[in-house]
């Protein structure tokens, strides 16, 4: 793992987070972008190297909204940027962790991502990432 790429945060209205996570951060989101396979809208904002993405469901059978409905907003993922995804995800499944992706699937912000299941990492669920390079 190369380091934190992002926190993901789930959020019940977008807009309305993006203009408390602004005021918190000291500045505005550099980033709208719909996932609409995941049915979920994001915003990104850049902090150091790091990265808070908001996340609201666009549809109710999204995972964000199933989240939100059991367990509130808040916290919804830690995402680690990799350097091989494949790799990664081979290394990690030998290790006994349970993958949610048979493949890394296009996500958010330009990545491949694949996340492992929270029962696998001490309630965690964590995404990793890799840049497409086009």
């Amino acid at each position: 793992m190369k380091r934190l790429e992002h926190i993901g945060i789930a959020v019940k209205n977008l807009k309305e987070s993006n203009a408390l996570y602004a005021k918190l951060l000291g500045k505005p989101h550099y980033k709208i972008e719909e996932v609409a396979s995941e049915f979920v809208k994001t915003s990104f904002f850049q902090i150091g190297e790091s990265k808070i993405e908001l996340l609201e469901a666009t549809a109710p059978e999204s995972a964000i909204a199933k989240f939100i409905e059991r367990k509130g907003e808040g916290m919804h993922h830690v995402a680690f940027e990799v350097e091989d995804i494949h790799a990664e995800m081979e290394r990690l499944e030998k290790e006994g962790f349970r993958l949610l992706n048979e493949k890394p699937k296009r996500g958010a912000d330009n990545k491949l991502v694949c996340f492992i299941h929270p029962k696998s990492a001490n309630g965690v669920l964590v995404e990793l990432c890799q840049s497409i390079k086009e």
